[in-house]
Parts: C-alpha cells; structure tokens; sequence
C-alpha cells in the first residue's frame, strides 16, 4: 500500500505567500480605486449635469463660460462632446476621456490652456453637424461643390465657431 503524500511544505508556504501578495495588491487597487472614484465624485460624470464637468478647477472658466453662452438653453457638455450613436459609444468616449483626464490632472502633465484631442475635436465637430445639419447640409451639398469634394477637405464648424459654447470672457 502506498503512503499518502505529504504536501512539500515549502511550497504551501510560497502558495500562501503569492496568494497574500496578491490579495494586498488587488485589495489595494481596489481600495485606491475607491477612494478616487469617491473622491473625485466619479458617479456624476455617469449623468447629463453639466456641473459636474467643474468637478475638475481646471474646468471652471469652461462651466462659466457655457453658463453665459448661446448654447446654454440648448445644449450641456454631453451634447457637443459626446457621441450619439450608439449608447456604447458614448460611454465608451466618456470613459476615454475620464481615464485620461485624471491621469493629465493626477501627473500635471497637460497643456495649459487646456486643448481638445483630434478624437474630442471630432466628436465635437459631428455633434454640431447633426444638431445643424438643415446649414451644414446646405453649404457643403455635393450640387454646390459641383459633385466634386473629398469628405475630408469639408469646412470645420469648430475652426470659425469654437468660442460659441465657451466664450472666451478672459
């Protein structure tokens, strides 16, 4: 009859190692995570209330700005600078933008005055040519270009409009 093995007690003490280790770091990261959720009330970024964007005081004179803008009455943050669609799509841009925001505000490492992304100057720019597009259809329709024109060289709402939602009060 063969004698049951005894279990090397060098490795359990390595499992049990390893699997504390792990379970302080991933506690840890949880913990961390937690706070900062908490802390920079990440819940109100899930909603439409543009207050929520000044969460950030680097954002204030935006906030301030659209509060005294045209757009107003008519318009919040998720609007101009997020996607319509798809759900998915949206919360995925707000995510996007969430991660690498507080990652350019925790390190400091970020332009100031702060600069749109080429991802966020597109979403941007397709917000206002859907909520415009009885204008933008008209001046860039293919009959008025001579049925000639790459969608690439079309005139940019932002370049000439990008103070209408921020003005500029400084």
């Amino acid at each position: 009859m063969a004698e049951p093995k005894v279990p090397n007690r060098r490795l359990t003490k390595l499992t049990v190692s390893l699997g504390l280790v792990v379970a302080v770091v991933a506690g840890s990261a949880v913990g961390v995570g937690t706070y900062t959720f908490v802390y920079a009330e990440g819940a109100s970024y899930l909603t439409n209330d543009p207050a929520a964007c000044a969460n950030c005081h680097i954002m204030q004179p935006y906030y301030d700005g659209w509060q005294k803008s045209t757009h107003h009455a008519v318009a919040v943050c998720n609007d101009c600078h997020a996607p319509h669609d798809s759900f998915f799509h949206k919360y995925w841009v707000k995510a996007e933008n969430g991660f690498w925001h507080s990652y350019a505000f925790t390190t400091g490492d970020f332009h100031e005055p702060i600069q749109i992304r080429g991802s966020n100057r597109r979403v941007t720019e397709q917000t206002c040519r859907s909520c415009h597009a009885d204008v933008t259809d008209m001046i860039e329709h293919p009959a008025l270009a001579g049925g000639q024109g790459d969608p690439d060289d079309r005139m940019s709402c932002i370049r000439c409009h990008g103070t209408v939602g921020h003005p500029d009060f400084n």
